[in-house]
């Protein structure tokens, strides 16, 4: 069986994924993440695994006649044409279970740091010997303090468990989730304006969507807590940063905590560096070891199982197993 499939790697994975899928094919690493350079790459290719870096469009997809599967080492699927895949009748595969611990910790990491001044604290000491930025500084308690979750799915999920553990009041938006469900997590199930209105800080986890592009923007930031502050760890899409901008300048925040952005990788001269009280991160709350090593096996077992002729564990578009024969609809 070993080289019967021809798979495109647009970035590399942990080498455990990796060995998984050479056991069964012929691993290719594309040169580039451009449109015209994974259209040209992926031709004869019968899968495509994508991370964060490039976007596999109707485009890439109608020039891989061969292609199978489309899989996604991570959680997010606003870099793949779904609708396209599906039209095409290709299964895209994906690991929404494998980083939700490690972006929940991160989260957390990014609440603390915020509420503590840990950044600017280390920033002061280390390189300006400011031993005197501890009586120039006030931090925060987390300890007590409301945090409103965005979200609750897998990674708001875990981060509910976590802000327990700070005996936190914890309110959530999301509006598929029921009374019966939050109540199950030990959280409050409130609408968008009383948790802007009533939470310290508020973190979000939330997809990026049509529904969910630009969910906070001016309006939602007029309604938050004076001196909350803000954490994103989802998509930079969902947050307006020119509201978030607006807000800091304002003083209505008191700080934010970003690990995504609007333009990835975003300009060196984003207006957002040059807040002291913003702490930003490179798009990097999923990087741990264990985590990476899971999503990597995973994509990889997904991608493997239909090539083999197999049902997935996680696919986004189950509708196209339904399909005869599972082969490839023309658009």
């Amino acid at each position: 069986m070993l080289g019967q499939f021809k798979v495109l790697l647009v970035e590399k994975i942990d080498d455990a994924g990796l060995k998984l899928l050479e056991g069964i094919s012929e691993v290719k690493f594309a040169s580039g993440t451009s449109e015209e350079t994974l259209m040209e790459e992926s031709r004869g290719v019968d899968a495509i695994v994508i991370r964060a870096m490039g976007r596999i469009t109707a485009k890439v997809m109608g020039n891989a006649p061969r292609l199978k599967v489309v899989g996604r080492h991570g959680v997010g699927v606003d870099n793949i044409d779904v609708e396209a895949a599906t039209r095409r009748g290709i299964p895209v595969v994906y690991t929404p279970e494998a980083n939700a611990e490690a972006v929940a910790d991160h989260t957390m990491g990014l609440i603390i740091a915020l509420a503590k001044n840990i950044v600017q604290g280390n920033c002061a000491l280390k390189f300006k010997g400011n031993w005197n930025f501890r009586y120039e500084q006030r931090g925060t308690d987390v300890y007590g303090k409301t945090l409103g979750i965005i979200g609750l799915g897998r990674i708001g999920r875990r981060v509910a468990k976590r802000a327990r553990g700070f005996d936190m009041r914890v309110l959530v938006y999301d509006p598929y989730v029921n009374e019966d469900g939050a109540s199950k997590v030990g959280v409050e199930l409130v609408d968008l304006e009383t948790l802007l209105g009533s939470s310290d800080f508020v973190t979000i986890h939330v997809p990026l969507t049509e529904e969910t592009r630009k969910l906070l923007s001016e309006r939602e930031f007029s309604l938050m807590k004076p001196g909350a502050f803000l954490v994103n760890t989802s998509r930079g899409g969902v947050v307006d940063e020119r509201a978030i901008i607006r807000a800091l300048s304002t003083g209505r925040l008191a700080g934010a905590g970003l690990d995504v952005f609007e333009k990835e990788p975003p300009d060196p001269e984003n207006p957002l560096f040059k807040f002291g009280n913003v702490v930003v991160t490179p798009h990097m709350a999923s990087h741990t070891v264990e985590s990476l090593r899971k999503m990597a096996v995973e994509v990889a077992e997904g991608v493997v199982k239909v090539l083999k002729g197999e049902t997935p564990t996680n696919i986004v578009n189950p509708e196209v197993l339904k399909a005869k024969g599972g082969k490839p609809r023309e658009d």
